[in-house]
């Protein structure tokens, strides 16, 4: 009986050199579009960039598309000289590090204790907790009402008005659901209660759900800046990083001035200014504010296929 000699690289052949000819031609075709949606998603980003440390005049006149021209950061050292703007910054980190913190634990406690049979008339709170998605009073009655709260001029109110979120409790509940009772009826056997069988069993299990609402609530607290036009009026102190760069914006054809007062050296600092346009400022204020996101949000995104998809599917 005689056997047949195997070539050593015939076991490590590409799968594609088994393909058919249509079957490539399909494979093709769908890189192609898969590569043209991916360059259409990351274009902007690198469009705002190279516009940004470009030459203001020419991004001014969109003559910036594909290199950077004429490279220089002046447009952010203009940013820098922003009154105000450290502090702001400090301001919208704590929120953001506060709030999502906040809204994490309280998605997840209560995404729990809706699944919890023995909790008492839980799917009246749930359903209450539910409308809120659709029916809101508006704005001015939400004003009046965190002013009788004593949030107005009040770093609390970046924070409490945030950490309830029915979308997010009700994406803890669909996770929680797909975890196996088991566990927890084990836990409870060894005597363990509620708080102890949330924080040592459901917390480490349901951590890529808590991960994705982690990343959605920090960019919601992060680019707010609504709450703070409306809540606090009275105290500069507490003046957002956003909030501070809309100003900014807003006051872009008169950046002459608005320099002028931010530096000692006023000869230097006109002829920047005569140098700065609208769009220049808009590309540099919108990396400012995007580019956190952007850094933080790689470290996330493994965690959202699993933690959104995990409970979407029974059976």
């Amino acid at each position: 009986m005689t056997t047949k000699a195997v070539h050593p690289g015939a076991r490590h052949r590409n799968p594609m050199d088994r393909q058919s000819i249509g079957d490539r031609v399909i494979s093709v075709i769908t890189y192609i579009v898969y590569a043209f949606f991916a360059f259409v998603c990351a274009y902007p980003f690198y469009y705002i960039i190279i516009n940004s440390i470009s030459a203001n005049n020419l991004s001014e006149r969109g003559k910036v598309l594909f290199w950077p021209m004429e490279v220089h950061f002046k447009n952010y050292e203009r940013m820098v000289s922003i009154p105000g703007l450290m502090d702001a910054a400090k301001i919208s980190l704590l929120r953001t590090v506060i709030g999502t913190i906040l809204t994490v634990m309280i998605a997840a406690f209560l995404g729990y204790m809706f699944t919890r049979e023995t909790m008492w008339k839980r799917k009246l709170w749930f359903r209450f907790v539910a409308v809120t998605m659709y029916f809101n009073a508006g704005i001015i009655p939400w004003v009046l009402c965190m002013r009788n709260l004593g949030l107005a001029n009040n770093f609390w109110g970046y924070v409490f008005p945030m950490i309830v979120q029915p979308f997010y409790i009700i994406l803890c509940k669909t996770y929680c659901e797909s975890v196996p009772k088991e566990l927890q009826e084990a836990a409870e056997i060894d005597g363990a209660g509620t708080l102890r069988v949330f924080w040592q069993i459901m917390l480490p299990v349901i951590k890529p759900i808590l991960a994705t609402i982690a990343i959605f609530a920090a960019v919601n607290q992060w680019n707010a800046f609504q709450d703070n036009l409306l809540l606090m009026t009275n105290r500069p102190d507490l003046n957002t990083l956003q909030y501070v760069l809309y100003q900014y914006i807003s006051q872009a054809n008169s950046l002459k001035t608005l320099i002028s007062n931010t530096t000692n050296s006023s000869a230097i600092m006109a002829g920047l200014a005569t140098a700065a346009t609208a769009t220049s400022i808009r590309m540099s204020v919108t990396v400012v504010v995007v580019l956190p996101v952007m850094l933080i949000y790689p470290f996330f995104q493994r965690f959202f296929t699993k933690g959104i998809m995990i409970g979407a599917v029974k059976g």
